[in-house]
């Protein structure tokens, strides 16, 4: 996979649903993974000739493990002359020792979100990418589906009134397998997470099942993706995302 792939992929999400407008200020969630950093690439690309110009913000919220290195990722950011923050949290010792909670992914999500959504505001960016793609919408859709009984999944531009902050997600026609062969063939430098619930989560088993059943059902997945994009749910309205 080759970074004008990506960047044909992140111009079409983009497009659609008109994710990017003249002068905005986009914080990029780096978490380490091969996501986010493709995302950091790809957006990285697209400003060298998209017709809107905008500039972005790289964010790391720091869990507090102390085996986490974002040394690559700093060198990274400095070779791309990318803004990069890195937000010191204690989240890890709240949720894993303080609390010592029983399904630790709800809480560190809540919390992990509040602080970089502070850091995106204090430095001036009124957008935040998040590094969704289309596996990650089906795979949160049959979440929805199997335990809480509803067809719900997020949608590739959401407005958040509280913080007068827009989400966008142009990573979503994307597959996992695109994101992994374009890591591989260039060699990102991706930070493993240092979580201890890693793997072991509802999403994980989701992800598992969604597999076998596209293994048995070959296509399954692009199908219940043409599904989203074709039902009612708010926000999958070609073009109709807020700015």
């Amino acid at each position: 996979m080759k970074l004008q792939q990506i960047l044909s992929y992140i111009r079409r999400a983009v497009d659609d649903y008109h994710m990017i407008t003249e002068g905005d200020s986009i914080a990029v969630g780096i978490s380490g993974g091969k996501d986010s950093l493709t995302l950091l690439y790809g957006l990285h690309g697209l400003m060298r000739f998209y017709p809107e110009h905008f500039r972005i913000h790289a964010v790391t919220v720091d869990l507090g493990f102390d085996n986490l290195d974002l040394s690559k990722i700093t060198e990274l950011c400095e070779t791309l002359n990318i803004p990069y923050t890195v937000v010191k949290t204690d989240i890890a010792d709240i949720v894993f020792k303080q609390r010592r909670e029983s399904n630790p992914c709800s809480l560190c999500a809540k919390m992990r979100k509040g602080a970089l959504n502070e850091a995106i505001k204090s430095a001036g960016c009124n957008k935040v990418a998040y590094a969704h793609h289309r596996d990650d919408v089906v795979e949160t859709m049959l979440m929805s589906l199997i335990y809480e009984g509803r067809f719900h999944t997020f949608s590739p531009v959401t407005y958040l009134d509280r913080m007068d902050l827009t989400v966008i997600r142009p990573l979503m026609y994307m597959s996992e397998s695109d994101v992994i062969g374009f890591v591989n063939k260039n060699n990102i430098p991706v930070v493993k997470s240092p979580c201890p619930a890693d793997g072991y989560t509802k999403r994980e088993y989701i992800k598992n099942l969604l597999k076998k059943l596209n293994q048995e059902n070959p296509g399954v997945k692009e199908r219940m993706f043409t599904a989203i994009q074709n039902s009612t749910m708010g926000g999958w309205d070609k073009g109709n995302g807020k700015q």
